[in-house]
């Protein structure tokens, strides 16, 4: 089948990584697929076999619509998989106008709190797809969230939304091999500290500087770890303020985003995810396939769903970084690892999640199967 799969930029994380993954394992089916990109903020990208990738140069996602209604009439893909309700609404007017016959699955990944939050300002974001994606929705096949709270919040916002939870792909067949690849940094090789490991976009909603004082608060306490946050993002700088003004350079590094992330978690004890907004936080899913002890955030959406009531990992109030300290020394004193967790991380694996895509849109099983 000819498969479409489309974002609205390429980066090394997020929604974009998951795109990614989603097209590589559709891929190695045997599947002729092509990804789309609005725009790219990173230039390196691997080869993959029966994978092309394009890039639309949009840096908005408005200005996709008419590219992508020509590749609708020249390509006439068999199936999309879009994510990002501003470019499902993007997608589903583009097939409207172009009278596609496309099957069509759109995955919202951002809690609606957050997508949504200004739709009472006019003319704002929120305010044009709380009008326009009611109207349009009709036209998807499938409307999926990446957590079962995000469809409890859809349904509040849109009584009639038909959303469904599939997760993302997050184990594919090359993990273990990245997962245990060599690390050039002296950081990790501190075998008297326990290592606490945290990655994402430099963010105010990833709750870094939360981090960084419960970090404080572990030093004080002279607890024996160093912590290494993984990423880029504008709140860089005050990070690195914070890390000066609480006396941690010797106990906080913050290092720039990397293709492979996997191998460093593998040689971490901890994970924190410390967010104070998430979809369902797959970097969170990825520690623990790498054997990480998890500590998180009870925020909007995902991390009480995955790790239930400090079942699966320690669940912390969200901007406390007291509390979030105590949990890191809990995840210090008692480990829950893979033995433990390796049922949650297989109902993220790609057999798992393209056997439920394809089950939704009704593809005969044969599409699906190697």
């Amino acid at each position: 089948m000819n498969i479409l799969v489309i974002s609205p930029v390429y980066s090394l994380a997020g929604v974009p990584l998951a795109q990614l993954r989603l097209a590589k394992s559709l891929a190695k089916l045997g599947h002729k697929v092509e990804l789309i990109y609005g725009c790219k903020k990173y230039s390196k990208i691997e080869k993959f076999k029966n994978l092309k990738i394009t890039y639309f140069n949009k840096f908005r996602v408005i200005g996709m619509l008419l590219p992508l209604a020509r590749y609708l009439i020249i390509k006439k893909p068999d199936i999309i998989f879009s994510a990002e309700d501003h470019l499902n609404a993007i997608v589903i007017l583009s097939s409207i106008i172009t009278f596609s016959n496309a099957k069509i699955s759109v995955s919202s990944r951002v809690t609606p709190i957050d997508t949504y939050k200004n739709s009472s300002v006019l003319f704002s974001k929120g305010w044009f797809l709380k009008i326009l994606f009611p109207i349009v929705q009709w036209r998807s096949d499938v409307m999926t969230c990446v957590s079962k709270d995000m469809v409890k919040q859809y349904k509040k916002l849109f009584p009639y939304s038909k959303q469904l939870s599939v997760y993302n792909i997050v184990k594919t067949s090359d993990t273990d091999i990245k997962m245990k690849e060599k690390i050039n940094n002296s950081w990790f090789n501190f075998k008297k500290n326990k290592i606490i490991v945290a990655s994402g976009k430099l963010a105010k909603w990833k709750g870094f500087d939360d981090l960084i004082n419960a970090a404080t608060i572990l030093n004080r306490k002279k607890i024996n770890f160093k912590l290494i946050i993984i990423g880029g993002g504008e709140e860089k700088k005050n990070l690195e303020k914070l890390i000066d003004k609480n006396s941690l350079k010797n106990k906080v590094l913050i290092l720039k985003p990397v293709l492979n992330t996997l191998k460093y978690f593998y040689n971490s004890d901890i994970f924190v995810l410390s967010s104070r907004v998430e979809g369902m936080p797959n970097v969170m899913i990825e520690a623990m396939m790498c054997d990480c002890t998890i500590v998180a955030t009870n925020c909007p959406t995902g991390p009480k769903e995955i790790i239930g009531k400090n079942k699966y990992g320690y669940l912390s109030k969200m901007n406390n970084p007291k509390d979030l300290s105590k949990n890191i020394v809990k995840a210090i004193r008692k480990k829950i690892g893979l033995k433990k967790t390796r049922h949650i991380v297989g109902k993220f694996s790609e057999e798992e999640i393209i056997k439920k895509h394809f089950s939704l849109l009704r593809v005969n099983p044969k599409y699906w199967r190697n």
